[in-house]
């Protein structure tokens, strides 16, 4: 089962989405949400597979919480619901550390292809919005990764092990490792999952 807490301020808006996913074989939803801090508190409580959750809170945007949602609970994936149809929002969102991106005027059936693929770890991003993303300048990497960790972290995101990037490169597997510790601390990620959505939502790689 894919157990799942929706967060959103409307009730009406809640259980709604409630509706459709009890329909859906596999989900169960353990939990709702009207503000972002029982959101956290709910997913702290049940470490749900995927958070439902609302950009617009009571109290702010949600989307500063999300680092430390995924914090609290690393085995939660966060699909976003919004309004918000703007790619800056969907760039921000995703860098933040949501898997997908759902706008509330698309058919259920993308929230729900949303949640079966963040659930096995996938991103998913509305094809409308997506298509707004690619069409813009790519932002660069904006944390000060210089050329050579922009080049380790190509190899990275392409599934290279660091003694195949070492290769490619002609850099010894220590240095190799040594960048690759650089571009984990200049970012604040951690594993290599983390790296590859990097390299993808700045499009340092060919999708």
């Amino acid at each position: 089962m894919t157990r799942i807490v929706i967060a959103d301020d409307h009730a009406v808006v809640r259980r709604g989405l409630r509706q459709v996913l009890d329909t859906e074989p596999g989900f169960d939803v353990v939990a709702e949400a009207g503000n972002v801090d029982d959101a956290r508190r709910y997913v702290r409580g049940h470490h749900p597979d995927v958070l439902v959750l609302d950009l617009n809170m009571p109290g702010g945007s949600s989307l500063p919480h999300i680092p430390a949602i995924r914090a609290e609970s690393p085995d939660t994936q966060i699909v976003v619901l919004t309004m918000q149809n703007e790619p800056a929002y969907a760039r921000e969102a995703l860098s933040a550390g949501a898997l997908g991106y759902v706008l509330k005027d698309a058919a259920e059936e993308e929230l729900v292809e949303a949640i079966k693929r963040a659930a096995v770890g996938d991103t998913y991003l509305n094809p409308r919005l997506g298509a707004r993303v690619a069409a813009e300048p790519p932002p660069g990497p904006p944390d000060g990764l210089s050329e050579r960790e922009l080049e380790v972290l190509r190899l990275i995101a392409l599934g290279y092990t660091n003694a195949e990037i070492g290769e490619q490169l002609h850099l010894s597997v220590r240095t190799v490792e040594t960048h690759r510790a650089h571009i984990q601390q200049k970012l604040a990620l951690s594993t290599r999952s983390d790296l590859v959505r990097y390299a993808l939502q700045h499009r340092l790689v060919e999708t």
